[in-house]
């Protein structure tokens, strides 16, 4: 058994050459890798405008500095060979709607201490636009901020400050058109700007729909032609759309006028030319920017007549017909009449989805006992998740984003859509039963068209 004790003796002597003694020269006190940090100060409060701040630090030892949200701050560090420093730490200035927190960490060996870093949110304002009638009147806004003051950029705008309440009131305005100041909010860190707009006298003998306000309307009172900077023509020969058979022009053909102003109303004159063609007229208000939302009427007089195709109706602007062509990109159809069934107006929206070439388009009509030949309000109210049309105040179709789906595919009413108003002639519709030329020339009135927008 002796022979076997010789391992264990073996392993033992291994054991305690490698682990070293007091008597065989190695290192008996090695390195304190444990170190210490201690740091002056330990939190920085920065305003929402950021800031330059400085750590002094000190150590047993080399040390190093990181910041831990490296997006909105930074940090260059001095004397970190050293047991002596300074961490300069830099703010950017906060964009966002709220505080914000974060650290800067210093280390030295194993130990770490932390620079809590605290961010106030920007001066912030419940909204930053509101809208005055002309008579004037005061609105209130909620101000979310310490020490802030107002200023007003017109004489016409004065404020009162109240706790975190700020009252903006306007003054009358008697001019006949809209006017536009602004008030800002500063707490000498940040500001925000609150937009004032205030309507023109117009709107006292303008029937203004609840929770809306006027941004544009043509009353057709001034001139003898359409105003260039809000109208556009649109100039198509027959069969451009729908197999229609007017031709659309501007200005004159034979000396009779396409579209003209006569006695506060817009005519769209259809009427056959010497050359036998026919003409008419399709008209755009705001084709370049239209508006996104809101409501949407008009006042008009419907032409008599088999072959008569008269509507009001919204495309969407500057839409890219090769990456989002009709269906796809929607239509919506206040009013729509065709003399081969008199009196009898209809609204209609088309999407990719829900269209007439499927059979699937939303619509809905009714008759109207004179449509034809006396002056009758369509109207559309189009928000974010429904679209409702109207004749006379009286809904008309009524169709909402649940209902129909979120989808693009089925409903596209997400961006700016601009007014039209035209008068064709014959086509897939208006032209189903055939179309009297004994009716022409003929005349489709406009007494306005006023557009509002949510306050």
């Amino acid at each position: 058994m002796k022979k076997f004790l010789f391992l264990p003796l073996l392993f033992a002597a291994l054991t305690l050459s490698a682990c070293g003694s007091d008597d065989d020269g190695g290192d008996s006190n090695p390195p304190d890798k444990k170190g210490s940090v201690t740091l002056n100060p330990t939190s920085i409060s920065a305003s929402s405008a950021g800031g330059t701040f400085t750590v002094n630090v000190q150590t047993s030892g080399e040390w190093t500095a990181f910041a831990n949200n490296s997006e909105w701050i930074s940090i260059t560090s001095s004397g970190s060979a050293s047991t002596q420093g300074t961490v300069t730490v830099t703010v950017k200035k906060n964009t966002s709607t709220s505080s914000r927190n974060g650290t800067v960490t210093v280390k030295c060996g194993t130990a770490r201490e932390n620079v809590t870093v605290t961010q106030a949110a920007p001066l912030q304002v419940s909204t930053d636009k509101i809208y005055m009638p002309s008579v004037g009147g005061s609105k209130t806004v909620t101000v979310d901020g310490n020490d802030w003051t107002a200023t007003a950029s017109e004489s016409w705008i004065t404020t009162a400050k109240s706790g975190n309440t700020l009252t903006i009131t306007a003054a009358q305005n008697d001019a006949m058109s809209n006017r536009t100041g602004s008030v800002v909010v500063s707490d000498g860190n940040s500001a925000a700007e609150v937009t004032v707009t205030q309507s023109s006298a117009e709107d006292r003998t303008i029937n203004t729909p609840e929770g809306y306000h006027l941004v544009w309307h043509d009353e057709f009172d001034e001139g003898t032609q359409l105003n260039s900077s809000d109208w556009t023509h649109e100039v198509q020969n027959s069969g451009w759309v729908n197999n229609e058979l007017q031709n659309y022009r501007k200005g004159a053909i034979d000396g009779k006028n396409i579209t003209e102003l006569v006695d506060g109303h817009l005519n769209i004159n259809c009427f056959k030319g010497k050359d036998g063609k026919v003409y008419s007229g399709r008209v755009y208000a705001h084709v370049g920017s239209g508006w996104e939302y809101g409501y949407f009427e008009a006042r008009m007089k419907l032409p008599a007549g088999k072959g008569t195709w008269p509507a009001f109706w919204m495309m969407p602007v500057g839409n890219d017909w090769n990456t989002n062509p009709w269906p796809m990109c929607g239509e919506i159809d206040i009013m729509e009449e065709v003399g081969c069934v008199p009196n009898e107006v209809s609204s209609s929206v088309h999407t990719q989805d829900y269209n007439h070439t499927k059979g699937t388009q939303k619509t809905h009509a009714m008759t109207i006992a004179d449509a034809e030949g006396a002056y009758h309000t369509y109207a559309l109210e189009w928000t974010a998740d429904a679209i409702t049309t109207y004749v006379d105040g009286k809904v008309q179709l009524a169709v909402t984003k649940k209902a129909m789906g979120s989808g693009h595919n089925q409903w596209p009413f997400h961006y700016a859509f601009y007014p039209i108003i035209n008068l064709a002639w014959g086509g897939s519709w208006g032209g189903m039963n055939g179309v009297d030329e004994n009716a022409l020339p003929l005349t489709m009135e406009v007494d306005y068209i006023r557009v509002f927008q949510k306050d």
